[in-house]
């Protein structure tokens, strides 16, 4: 049985996408899932990098083809009423869920995933969220210093193994990154070659290029 560690923030489309077409990639293999919930914004303002939602034309572009792969893979996906947003009571909700010392079960992640993804409400609306606390039953406060600072520990764990985005799916040591490598994934599973040499190091070494100039210069 191989193991998996999924790490998702549900304010990212793809990695709701990734969650529901994961099952499908790895159908008929022998696995478990660990979900770990990490904070997207702060590993954007680790590694220096803006989510796709603060540049317009990405943030466009990045809407009609998260729509275009839920339309193509029969996935029912709605725009929330606001994006971003805050996803902190979320994330702190899905540990909450877990057990001690452990990670929230795929049930609590599907959850949170479609109250964030389904209905095209307001992630954050206080009825909403209290109706969606009230059927996950959370082990203890979600906004307890314990949780706070779990989130964050889970966080800071992902970025230390150089986790940039999300979804990231860590397997056998190896991080694949976003909701189009999934398929490099179930290759991997399914014991492709490619993987067993040389090729997944030497792909990651590129010479070094002309490094980009300061803002404002040309």
């Amino acid at each position: 049985m191989k193991h998996l560690r999924f790490y998702f923030d549900v304010i990212s489309p793809f990695a709701y996408l990734a969650f529901e077409r994961l099952p499908r990639v790895l159908d008929g293999l022998s696995y478990s899932v660990d979900y770990q919930p990490v904070l997207f914004a702060g590993m954007l303002a680790h590694w220096g990098q803006k989510g796709p939602a603060e540049i317009e034309p990405k943030r466009a572009w990045t809407f009609r083809h998260v729509h275009w792969q839920a339309h193509r893979d029969g996935i029912a996906l709605k725009t929330p009423a606001q994006h971003p947003f805050n996803p902190l009571a979320l994330l702190r909700l899905a540990i909450a869920c877990a057990p001690e010392g452990g990670t929230p079960s795929r049930h609590v992640c599907e959850q949170l995933f479609r109250h964030v993804w389904q209905d095209g409400a307001d992630a954050n609306n206080p009825r909403r969220f209290e109706d969606l606390a009230q059927r996950l039953s959370p082990r203890t406060d979600p906004n307890s210093d314990s949780i706070k600072q779990a989130l964050k520990d889970s966080t800071a764990q992902a970025i230390a193994k150089g986790v940039f985005g999300v979804p990231t799916i860590e397997l056998d040591g190896r991080l694949f990154w976003g909701v189009d490598a999934l398929d490099m994934i179930g290759a991997s599973m399914r014991g492709d070659g490619w993987f067993d040499g040389t090729a997944w190091s030497d792909a990651a070494v590129a010479p070094p290029g002309v490094p980009r100039a300061p803002s404002g210069n040309p």
